[in-house]
């Protein structure tokens, strides 16, 4: 582990300027977004290289929510410095992802029990075999209730976090569906590694924007702004735990 230190590199900010739990959507005006929709007093606490971190209070309880930006060499960035510098215990990912489960559709929620990849992500820990890197239980269980308590379409299952948008393999998709495979995004199988090193704890919550089998897709605008059920899971869950 890397010597405690901040600020970083990336968040110009102090371990008091962050609640225990941290949504973190890939998209800084996401995180925007959630801040002036949701938090009360909003602060801005990071905003080094566009990445906005707001801390505010959510139903009286203290929550942050802050950018990953895209891929995991981002997050596993940013959710390592929030983990072992700034005393974080929780990260909730809220995101989008393509759907290539037929029993999957444009605006389902997906809770990622766990994250297959195709990255090379997991070979810094020099481990003798294969790390299967999964959603911490609490977590996961507290939100599959608050999706039942706000009536969501939800599907819990496996998601693959990608290394590649524009992937040259025009079979790999299937291949991975054909694991069971709800979707495709591109964060979590990084955050739930950090997590499971740093012995804190991680969450993916996915609103489906796109299915890769259909074509059906939503705008880049609803994207940002429209995926509200989700986010209020997500902030239900950041304060029950």
């Amino acid at each position: 582990m890397a010597e405690k230190n901040y600020p970083t590199p990336h968040i110009n900010a102090e371990p008091k300027d962050f609640a225990r739990t941290v949504l973190m959507p890939g998209d800084p005006l996401r995180a925007k977004f959630i801040a002036e929709h949701y938090l009360a007093n909003a602060v801005l606490v990071n905003n080094v290289r566009g990445i906005q971190g707001y801390t505010g209070t959510y139903k009286g309880e203290r929550v942050s929510v802050m950018a990953s930006g895209m891929g995991m060499p981002s997050i596993g960035i940013y959710s390592y410095e929030l983990f072992n510098f700034f005393g974080v215990e929780n990260i909730i990912r809220v995101g989008t992802a393509g759907a290539i489960s037929p029993d999957v559709h444009v605006r389902d929620i997906v809770i990622a029990m766990g994250a297959c990849t195709n990255s090379n992500y997991a070979s810094q820990y020099k481990l003798p075999g294969t790390f299967a890197p999964t959603a911490s239980y609490g977590l996961m269980k507290t939100a599959i209730d608050n999706a039942e308590k706000h009536g969501a379409v939800y599907h819990v299952g496996n998601c693959l976090s990608s290394d590649t948008f524009y992937c040259d393999d025009e079979t790999a998709t299937m291949q991975w569906a054909r694991m069971g495979v709800l979707c495709i995004e591109m964060e979590a199988a990084a955050l739930y590694m950090n997590a499971a090193r740093c012995g804190k704890h991680a969450l993916g919550l996915f609103t489906v924007s796109d299915h890769i089998l259909t074509g059906e897709a939503t705008t880049a605008e609803e994207r940002q702004t429209t995926f509200t059920t989700m986010m209020e899971i997500a902030l239900d869950t950041a304060i029950e735990n």
